[in-house]
């Protein structure tokens, strides 16, 4: 699993600018099952994606296409780590230490 944290790095009007295709960009990876949860940082500096079900090179990738990155208004730091606890609604995606 992986939390994708973006920050700004343009001012929140250029931000602002590209949000609706941001948004679209969201809700193609919610359909495909990536994306578990998303949201703004508080305060907004940037925001943090929740995504499993894909390799880091795949990860990478989807955040080299979103809309923000391409219009150069933020950048994206990438943890990978084994959710090997969740909650309920998230046990699907509950994973399992390498032997």
């Amino acid at each position: 699993m992986f939390v994708m944290e973006l920050t700004y790095i343009a001012p929140i009007e250029a931000v602002e600018e590209e949000l609706d295709a941001h948004v679209a960009w969201l809700d193609g990876y919610y359909a495909s099952g990536v994306f578990l949860a998303s949201g703004r940082q508080v305060p907004r500096q940037g925001g943090v994606i929740l995504a499993g079900g894909v390799s880091r090179a795949e990860i990478e990738t989807i955040a080299a296409g979103d809309p923000f990155v391409v219009a150069g208004v933020c950048e994206y730091r990438i943890t990978e780590f084994i959710a090997t606890k969740t909650s309920a609604d998230l046990s699907a995606v509950r994973e399992s230490l390498p032997s």
